[in-house]
């Protein structure tokens, strides 16, 4: 165990992020962790005997974000693995969404995640190692999911970037990890995290029973369990080489398989097709 590893973990008040802390600390480990609301995120998590930095962060103040992480490394004396967890998710079709509730969305999953790599890498990059899970979700490799089109669409986001910033980052001794997340047990699925379309349109029945699906049925039955995640995260903190691509749960692995298969398969049948576009090509 590298005990002396400092976390830094956003979205921490609840869900993934809050079942990650308490099993952080519960381990020996230093963490700071941030929320937009700071007394649950302080009622949450008792006191750890200085081990344990809670924080006010708004993901939309690049200023916030800025602060959060110098007050973490000058409080605990640096910061060596960042989990971006913060996010919310989304529901409704593309054409009923409003243009500002899209940008919201990406504003908190992607440019909020952005604004974190942005004044935590420089710390990594001159202490000569570190750690980065981007927690994307298995939304951001298959977007199969009507009326979720926005919130995958952030997600492949955290994926693709991800993948650049890993090989950025590498020769500077920092690994970075996209983590895709199927159904877990939290509170992902309720109101304070799930933000619903302003207008509905009524021809969108596949994206009503969608929602409702999700908020009835799926909800609280989520096969994943958080603690479990939690301890999987901190495992692969500690691997000698982390991977680029983390799929967690045994649904998120399924779906994966399915959209692996199906572009495969697609792109087998149309490679005749493909070929005929190059310079000389027939």
């Amino acid at each position: 165990m590298i005990s002396h590893n400092i976390w830094f973990v956003t979205g921490a008040s609840r869900g993934l992020g809050l079942t990650l802390v308490k099993h952080l600390l519960a381990l020996g480990y230093t963490v700071a962790a941030t929320s937009r609301n700071l007394t649950e995120l302080q009622q949450a998590v008792p006191p750890s005997n200085g081990r344990f930095l809670p924080l006010h962060m708004d993901l939309g103040n690049e200023d916030s974000v800025r602060q959060a992480i110098e007050t973490t490394i000058s409080t605990l004396g640096g910061l060596h693995v960042v989990v971006n967890n913060a996010g919310y998710g989304q529901v409704g079709a593309l054409e009923e969404l409003t243009d500002a509730e899209a940008r919201r969305n990406f504003d908190v999953n992607v440019f909020g995640l952005l604004h974190v790599l942005r004044y935590a890498t420089p710390h990594l990059r001159r202490l000569g190692r570190g750690r980065v899970f981007n927690i994307s979700s298995v939304g951001g490799f298959t977007g199969n999911f009507p009326g979720w089109g926005i919130y995958c669409a952030t997600k492949f986001a955290v994926a693709g970037l991800t993948e650049s910033y890993a090989a950025e980052v590498q020769e500077f001794g920092v690994q970075a990890s996209v983590v895709y997340p199927g159904y877990f047990r939290t509170d992902f699925l309720t109101s304070g995290s799930l933000g619903t379309p302003q207008h509905p349109l009524p021809e969108y029945q596949s994206v009503r029973d969608s929602q409702t699906a999700h908020e009835q049925q799926i909800n609280g039955h989520q096969p994943g369990d958080p603690a479990k995640a939690a301890a999987a995260l901190l495992r692969l903190s500690e691997t000698e080489r982390q991977p680029l691509h983390v799929f967690l749960g045994a649904d998120a692995y399924q779906l994966a398989d399915q959209k692996i298969a199906l572009v495969q398969q697609q792109m087998q049948h149309w490679q005749e097709l493909a070929a005929t576009t190059g310079f000389g090509e027939a």
